[in-house]
């Protein structure tokens, strides 16, 4: 775990190392500052010499500074190592996801990627900056303190050796019963995300059916299960302090029994009064380091799920690999089903497509019919490789998807998804997502063979029109014309439009159909659709029903061999017509 995330440093290695150095330097002057104050009081004050009064509190003086600057350098480099740190590990995790297929983006939910990326990321980037800074300051305060007072008088250091062991044990006890709370604290966060995802999401719908106080009492009730986790964990950790303070307050007054009678018995001469008041400083720097190490564990208690949260996205490895060689060019835009079984949980699990045997040749017009369930979608997105399929083949331009780097397949098939998706900026933005080098020219062409044109110059923006996150401030329609449009500007060798023409109407369809056949006659068009008239001129139809491809032919043909397809039929034109 420390391996994969100790990667995410890289340029910010020696901002890394520099905290820590320079912290060294600050506990060391720290360390000092009780010495001189002991020859103060020993050589200056007792004895009344004014002399090495001033030049002992000159030395004070300058030791506090150089402690203090110490301190400032590692505070610097220690926050641009965390914040650089926490920056890079954003990256890595998120190009990580840019690189998963369907398969690995199903494992996690798009709730759980948001909270790893976020508050995830936070807590580990406070970690980081703590272990750099107060796990390098604490032993080395403890241990250098500890030199001085066993240099002092290892009789007191006996003190330490009954109240450390006592403080380990607690401190043991308390990460014991807290880990598991912040474990189970840090999922929950993730159904917190769903939760508020879901209703911003669904806003329109949550509003028409009424449901704000359903959903205000969702939220409040997974938001009350993190306040009670995190109310458990806090309450077991107060304990902490109490114990810290317990052990410095008794080695305090432990010491100053014991150094009492030691100053008194040596006459002020083998164990001086300056030695006791040295003594009394090393004993609340040696437990206040102490008490700062015990809140590195609380922080590393608390980061140490995020930690493992993080690693799992970062060591999740993509289903979907190129091949060792290869195929770099798509011939046509020929498409075969041999044979093929597939099902989304691997080994197990029901076959969502089983036994599928198709060929379609390049340049044809495919309509796929089927009922709510049948794989309609599944299907087609085995073609650019989304998923790969169990058992079979499915061949792009005669060659098996998995032997196509992956990039080059997709370049050449183009998807309409079921749900249509606009990113936040103009519609010329959005449409150069299809190809980022188009020119106005092109657009303008692509956007009338998907009949979008005609609406866009109406805005009085016209391409430069604003889009709203998720294309709010347009119609479904009209979303769909522009995804249609974007996928066009691909050029691809193979279409894919699932179900993206359900919210318009039909004259508007017919013509989306018709410049289809006349502009784009070389790509394949593979046109999934719940209405016939949407397919009814298709080359080749699809008819899909639990998984299987029960029938295939053109329109006649299955009218006469498929009850299903002139049932569908029947219902849609016959139905209308009475």
């Amino acid at each position: 775990m420390i391996k994969t995330l100790s990667r995410s440093i890289r340029e910010n290695i020696w901002a890394a190392l520099l905290s820590p150095l320079c912290m060294v330097g600050e506990v060391y002057m720290e360390v000092r500052i009780p010495t001189i104050i002991a020859a103060i009081v020993d050589n200056g004050i007792t004895p009344g010499n004014m002399t090495v009064i001033w030049q002992q509190g000159l030395m004070l003086v300058l030791t506090a500074l150089c402690s203090l600057l110490f301190g400032v350098g590692s505070a610097v480099f220690a926050a641009r190592a965390a914040t650089g740190f926490a920056r890079n590990l954003r990256h890595d995790m998120y190009y990580r996801v840019q690189n998963f297929d369907f398969g690995n983006i199903d494992k996690f939910s798009t709730s759980s990627i948001i909270t790893r990326l976020t508050s995830d990321v936070a807590n580990i980037q406070m970690c980081f900056q703590m272990m750099i800074r107060m796990a390098v300051r604490c032993p080395m305060m403890v241990i250098l303190a500890a030199f001085r007072v066993f240099a002092l008088s290892t009789k007191l250091c006996l003190v330490y050796g009954i109240t450390l062991p006592l403080l380990a044990v607690g401190l043991l006890l308390l990460i014991k019963l807290v880990h598991p709370i912040f474990e189970r604290v840090f999922k929950t966060y993730d159904g917190l995300n769903n939760v508020v995802q879901e209703n911003l999401h669904g806003m329109r719908v949550v509003k028409s059916f009424v449901r704000e106080k359903k959903e205000t009492e969702k939220f409040t009730g997974i938001s009350g299960k993190i306040y009670k986790d995190f109310v458990k964990a806090e309450s077991i950790m107060a304990f902490n302090s109490p114990l810290m303070q317990l052990a410095i307050y008794a080695s305090v007054i432990a010491i100053s029994y014991l150094g009492a009678t030691m100053v008194v018995s040596s006459g002020n001469t083998t164990f001086t009064t300056g030695n006791l008041t040295s003594m009394f400083t090393y004993t609340t720097q040696i437990l206040s380091g102490l008490m700062m190490l015990s809140m590195v564990f609380v922080m590393l208690t608390m980061s140490r799920a995020p930690m493992q949260r993080c690693c799992e996205l970062l060591q999740e490895e993509p289903q979907l690999r190129n091949p060792e060689n290869p195929v770099t060019e798509v011939p046509d835009g020929s498409v075969d089903f041999e044979n093929v079984t597939f099902r989304y949980s691997g080994k197990t699990g029901k076959n969502v497509l089983e036994g599928v045997n198709v060929h379609i040749e390049s340049g044809m017009t495919v309509g796929i019919l089927g009922g709510t369930g049948s794989s309609k979608s599944t299907l087609v997105q085995l073609i650019p490789r989304l998923y790969d399929v169990l058992d079979g083949s499915v061949k792009v331009g005669g060659v098996d998807v998995r032997d196509y780097d992956i990039k080059t397949l997709r370049d050449q098939v183009a998807m309409v998804l079921q749900k249509n998706v606009l990113f936040s900026g103009s519609i010329r933005d959005n449409l150069r997502w299809g190809n980022p080098d188009a020119t106005d020219e092109e657009m303008e062409h692509a956007c009338k063979l998907a009949c979008a044109h005609d609406f866009i110059v109406s805005f009085p923006d016209g391409y430069d029109t604003h889009i709203e996150q998720g294309g709010k401030n347009v119609s479904g329609g009209q979303k769909q014309r522009l995804c249609i449009a974007r996928a066009l500007l691909k050029k691809p060798k193979v279409l894919i439009l699932d179900d993206s023409t359900s919210a318009v109407d039909t004259h508007t369809d017919a013509m989306i159909r018709k410049a289809f056949a006349e502009e784009i006659p070389g790509t394949t068009k593979l046109i999934i659709a719940q209405r016939v008239a949407s397919v009814q001129e298709a080359d080749l139809i699809l008819v899909l029903d639990g998984g299987k491809v029960v029938a295939q032919g053109n329109h006649e043909t299955l009218l006469e061999t498929s009850d299903i397809y002139r049932e569908v039929y029947e219902s849609q034109v016959k139905g209308g017509e009475e």
